[in-house]
């Protein structure tokens, strides 16, 4: 598959990245959209909806690091900075970004 090829980590480490852009998309969903409208218009579905979704997506991603800590692809610094990195919206995806993504070669 294409995606697991352009992120060079195989497919757990594929896997370990939608978690974390799914855990964000939903951190954002919930943070900005379903929060609003629950405190500021007083309809509260949403939060019932994206909540346990979120809350299923972050502890997924929490799972993973953990699983890649365990398996030795992570020290237990970087599990660390993972596992703080799932808490602001937007968090894993930084940590992707700075921490395990892949700078391709020059040529």
């Amino acid at each position: 598959m294409w995606l697991f090829q352009a992120y060079g980590g195989g497919e757990r480490m594929s896997l370990f990245k939608i978690s974390g852009i799914l855990e964000t998309m939903s951190t954002i969903s919930l943070f900005f959209i379903a929060m609003p409208l629950k405190y500021i218009g007083g309809n509260e579905i949403l939060v019932k909806v994206i909540g346990p979704i979120h809350g299923f997506l972050f502890i997924l991603y929490c799972a993973l690091v953990w699983w890649e800590q365990h398996k030795g692809r992570m020290n237990s610094s970087l599990a660390i900075k993972g596992m703080l990195a799932a808490i602001p919206p937007g968090g894993p995806i930084w940590f992707d970004r700075k921490y395990l993504s892949e700078k391709p070669p020059a040529e």
